[in-house]
């Protein structure tokens, strides 16, 4: 698999990026790695990698980058962001990996690949006591709208059907209580809506779920929200790790988001992301490239998401 990998994006780049792409070099011997950013930065990453790793290794040089604080209309301009995005859009990598902002990845990946949603979602998977729950948007729609929570429940069922391998995937709302009933208009409509809609993989809508079902697990294997919301809950899930005095384990569960709704594979790492975290995203875009999991996606859940 050949993976782009944007050596500018996150917090602590390029340091960390390096470090999580030797990482995934090491445990996948079948991997490929397509690094950019700048002269001096990619030369420094291509010498860190031991000279048989090195042949899997190509570099491309662009030195500007997508600050964490930049509007996302600047993935438009020649960035890593974007080149990494091109790189798959052109056929010369199969996915790419980035821990720049969400925004901008999202608009990079919209405009090389193109979208079949009118509003991609990031899919986080989480551990929990019970398995693997997707948790959706956790960034790449903030504005809440009941249309697209439907359309983002089918993607979100679609994905643990062919990621997870979860079968007849239970999909929960996520709101204010468990009660049918609960939540602001916005949940109301989206659960009248999904409530009527035959959702993909033999997926069931179970009805509302509560912030607390996603790390315990239980009710859902999917638990759809606003990318608003559900960044702040993963956000605050990770701090729980933190305060118990450890990290979400990427053993079972990558740390990072897939891009759901565009036409190729796009990962997207946390801003504050170790080359741990690195290379479970390096790891988890190999993965959906070698499932073939967008074109199965697509098979599942187009017709109920796709761009009017």
């Amino acid at each position: 698999m050949r993976i782009a990998v944007d050596l500018l994006g996150g917090d602590h780049a390029p340091a960390v990026v390096v470090d999580g792409a030797l990482l995934a070099c090491r445990i996948d011997p079948d991997l490929h790695l397509l690094l950019v950013g700048p002269a001096g930065v990619v030369e420094e990453a291509l010498h860190a990698f031991s000279p048989v790793d090195r042949a899997r290794v190509r570099t491309r040089v662009v030195a500007a980058a997508v600050g964490m604080g930049d509007a996302p209309a600047r993935a438009r301009h020649d960035t890593t962001v974007r080149a990494v995005a091109v790189a798959v859009g052109d056929g010369e990598a199969d996915g790419f990996v980035s821990a720049g902002a969400s925004g901008a990845v999202v608009t990079a990946a919209a405009l090389a690949l193109g979208r079949w949603t009118r509003r991609p979602a990031l899919a986080a998977t989480v551990p929990s006591l019970t398995g693997p729950v997707v948790l959706l948007d956790v960034g790449a729609s903030t504005e809440p709208e009941p249309s697209v929570l439907i359309a983002h429940a089918a993607l979100g069922a679609a994905y643990a059907s062919v990621v997870h391998r979860v079968e007849r995937p239970r999909v929960g709302l996520l709101s204010n209580g468990s009660e049918a009933g609960r939540g602001d208009q916005v949940r109301l409509a989206a659960a009248a809506g999904l409530a009527r809609t035959p959702l993909p993989a033999g997926a069931r809508h179970i009805g509302n779920v509560e912030g607390h079902d996603v790390p315990l697990g239980g009710p859902a294997d999917v638990v759809v929200t606003d990318g608003f919301t559900g960044n702040v809950l993963l956000k605050g899930i990770e701090g729980a790790y933190a305060l118990a005095g450890g990290r979400m384990p990427t053993d079972t569960a990558p740390r990072a988001a897939a891009l759901l709704g565009v036409g190729g594979v796009a990962v997207v790492c946390h801003g504050a992301a170790n080359g741990a975290d690195v290379a479970s995203g390096i790891g988890l875009a190999a993965h959906l490239c070698r499932i073939n999991a967008i074109a199965r996606l697509a098979t599942a859940a187009r017709k109920l998401v796709e761009v009017s």
